[in-house]
């Protein structure tokens, strides 16, 4: 009988283990966006203020306050816990500080990938299984082990989803180092391309206030590095379809 109940208590302390381990990021993003729209529920309406309003004083905080790249690069660091895009992020970044955006966003980013790599790391179980989308991932996944650095590296400039190839390279393991050199040489052409791509069309703080207005060298710039950057990943295509 004893043995009975001690069985069934192992039973269910694993099934909590695994329970944790599949939705425990999720539990953790939706406690946090319940707090976050709560908390703007409650600030907005002691305080009459509108939803311009609110958008207007939180651009005022990140752009004209020392803290406001910090606190940029926190929230892009913490970004794979909150489910939030990595690509709106970095388009933010460009509308909210310009040219400079480009070192916030390289240093959040990589610290957001540093994250998501250790939640793939401790409770990735499952993240690359039964999900159509991350079978392109599962092609590199015996690359990644045997050549981490190179590896990553061509994800990196073949565009693939950010955080998958994130937590894949935590799933399996392989060492950090490498995984966050390749992420940060990488990533760098895309994080350029798209932070002046939003910087071109001016501030967030200027689009606020109805200053619409468009930079077309940094325009084209940013067009051009991109394209550059999606043909640079169709000559990797073609030279590894060749030597398969």
């Amino acid at each position: 009988m004893s043995e009975n109940i001690v069985g069934d208590t192992q039973a269910m302390a694993e099934e909590q283990s695994s329970f944790l381990q599949q939705h425990g990021t999720k539990l953790l993003a939706l406690l946090f966006w319940t707090v976050l729209v709560g908390g703007y529920y409650l600030y907005a309406n002691a305080n009459n203020l509108t939803l311009a309003d609110s958008l207007q004083l939180i651009v005022d905080f990140l752009t004209a306050s020392l803290l406001g790249p910090v606190f940029y690069i926190v929230i892009y660091a913490l970004r794979p816990l909150i489910f939030f895009p990595a690509t709106v992020l970095t388009l933010l970044g460009g509308f909210l500080f310009g040219p400079i955006g480009i070192l916030w966003t390289i240093i959040g980013s990589n610290a957001s990938a540093l994250v998501a790599y250790t939640v793939g790391r401790y409770f990735g179980t499952g993240v690359l299984e039964g999900e159509e989308e991350t079978n392109v991932i599962q092609k590199y996944t015996l690359r990644m082990r045997q050549n981490s650095f190179e590896t990553v590296l061509i994800m990196r400039l073949l565009f693939l989803p950010y955080d998958l190839v994130n937590y894949a390279a935590g799933f399996l393991k392989i060492k950090w180092q490498p995984f966050i050199l390749a992420t940060a040489i990488g990533s760098i052409p895309g994080t350029i391309s798209f932070v002046l791509l939003a910087g071109s069309f001016g501030t967030l703080d200027e689009l606020v206030a109805g200053d619409f207005q468009v930079n077309p060298l940094t325009l084209i710039f940013s067009v051009a590095l991109i394209l550059v950057s999606i043909g640079l990943s169709r000559f990797i295509k073609r030279r590894e379809a060749s030597e398969n």
